[in-house]
């Protein structure tokens, strides 16, 4: 039997309600526990009058703000579950993960309203609602002051879905993988004990809340445990640094992909901040440049590295902060309540030193694919999710990630998969093939490169090639240069080999166009 899904709002409010939860950095809204329940309370109840039952999907397209939260907890009371978008994606992007799930409602910010409308229209969504921060009068406010908050709480357990986070996918569309609430508890346990999480952590979020890495690293293991967030919605590196060296804000826990911390130690300001409140500074997304490291262990802030998928709540692995410098490169260890393995093509359990795929088990991993059975079927053996990425043990039982199965890149602590950008190059009519590999990139890790073939007595330059993809695909899956070829290098099957293509470009000091 699954053990039984409790209120993690309920229960603050009732022991430290008028504590702050929550902080709006951009409006300077703070909301207390007592405020994000009775938010919670009212949003759950208009769902309910609304016609929402359990199982009905809520989505939001918004910025980094406290109502991300107050829909993500109102669905956890009645059933429903929740879908962060991902703002940066084009309509027709969105167009898809909306006709995927076919949520009963949209809520989003009035930045968001063209686009919003064009999808209510598109996708016929029943219900809607707008967040405005500068409108008391907005249809979302209006929602909340409609009812008392005296919603029918819905029973759940960890086995049911608590959200749903779309990732690209190989195939060129995005999964939805189902977040239950099993797998937001143990990752809270998990990442909590670790990272020093507790009633008294103040963290900074800068990564996007539809994010894994900004919802769950560590905003919701810091609400499980009664602490604060401060929200940012646009990150700014003096900025960051600023809030980060505030004693008024008392942070003490920062979670980012690379590239914010880069930006944070080459900024003026980096040496003379005061970070000496910090407890736990952890990287993810994307491996950690040594200088990085290094930089930030001068400032006496060792960053804690991590391995993780949105399919594993995300925490999978961690190194400890004592181990940083003599494992550096290491993704760490498994994690308290997971556990991993490495295997061969045969499917054997390798020992230590070898390179094997890892395969990861436990609680905090998703039942699957929203829709997507087979999808499912296949990314899981005998229980263990299949994680596509090649790693090692050394002989202390160290994760080294060596490289990646499939030929998904990450470029500024996003994935992309390359299937998905060239469905959209195939739309150009002068083109016969097309290729996309990652590439080094100084500023983002990773850069898409495009290889393209174009038909007998057709033209097209790269300024046209990267015209189309930003029309039609979030800038962060754009390619940042183009190169044009008389053929792709296929096998005798007549697949492209993307490691041929890799070795021919990547060396290149200069690319086509950036």
């Amino acid at each position: 039997m699954s053990v039984k899904h409790y209120d993690w709002t309920a229960y603050h409010a009732g022991v430290r309600g008028n504590k702050v939860a929550i902080v709006d950095l951009d409006t300077q809204e703070e909301v207390t526990y007592g405020t994000l329940d009775d938010r919670a309370n009212r949003l759950g109840e208009w769902m309910q009058s609304s016609g929402l039952v359990k199982g009905d999907r809520v989505a939001v397209l918004t910025p980094n703000c406290p109502e991300v939260f107050e829909v993500e907890f109102a669905c956890a009371k009645v059933g429903a579950i929740c879908i962060p978008l991902n703002w940066r994606l084009t309509v027709p992007e969105l167009q898809y993960i909306l006709g995927d799930s076919t949520p009963s409602l949209l809520i989003y910010d009035a930045s968001f309203a063209e686009a919003a409308k064009q999808l209510i229209d598109l996708c016929q969504l029943p219900n809607h609602l707008e967040v405005d921060a500068e409108n008391a009068g907005s249809s979302y406010r209006q929602a909340l002051q409609s009812v008392t908050g005296n919603y029918q709480p819905i029973a759940c357990t960890h086995d049911d879905v608590a959200m749903i986070m779309y990732t690209s996918g190989t195939t060129g569309n995005p999964k939805g993988a189902m977040i239950t609430f099993g797998m937001n508890f143990y990752n809270a346990v998990n990442l909590g004990i670790p990272s020093n999480i507790n009633a008294d952590t103040v963290q900074l979020v800068v990564l996007p809340l539809f994010h894994t890495g900004g919802m769950n690293c560590y905003a919701n293991p810091i609400l499980h445990a009664g602490g604060r967030i401060l929200l940012m919605r646009d990150f700014d590196p003096g900025r960051a640094l600023g809030v980060l060296g505030d004693p008024a804000l008392g942070v003490t826990h920062f979670f980012g992909v690379p590239a914010p911390y880069q930006f944070m130690m080459q900024h003026a300001d980096f040496p003379t901040t005061d970070l000496s409140r910090i407890v736990t500074a952890g990287v993810g997304g994307a491996p950690c440049a040594e200088a990085i490291l290094l930089g930030w262990i001068d400032r006496g802030v060792p960053l804690i590295q991590g391995w993780g998928m949105t399919e594993t709540s995300p925490g999978g692995t961690l190194l400890d902060a004592a181990d940083v410098m003599r494992k550096i490169g290491s993704a760490g260890k498994p994690l308290l309540h997971t556990e991993v393995k490495i295997i061969g093509d045969d499917g054997a359990t390798l020992p230590w030193g070898e390179v094997g795929e890892l395969l990861i088990r436990g609680p905090n991993i998703t039942p699957g694919y929203w829709n997507k059975p087979e999808a499912t079927t296949d990314s899981f053996a005998d229980g263990w999710l299949k994680t596509g990425d090649a790693a090692r043990f050394d002989d202390e039982g160290f994760i080294y990630i060596v490289d990646r199965w499939k030929d998904m890149y990450i470029s500024g602590g996003e994935n992309v998969y390359p299937a998905e950008v060239e469905n959209v190059l195939y739309q150009l009519e002068q083109v016969a093939e097309a290729a996309i590999i990652g590439v080094p990139d100084d500023r983002w890790g990773e850069a898409g490169k495009a290889v393209l073939v174009l038909k007998p007595g057709q033209a097209l330059d790269a300024h046209a090639v990267i015209a189309h993809c930003l029309t039609n695909l979030a800038k962060f899956k754009v390619p940042a240069s183009v190169e044009f070829s008389d053929a792709l290098p296929r096998n005798a099957t007549g697949k492209v080999l993307k490691r041929t293509l890799r070795e021919q470009y990547v060396d290149e000091n200069a690319p086509a166009i950036s």
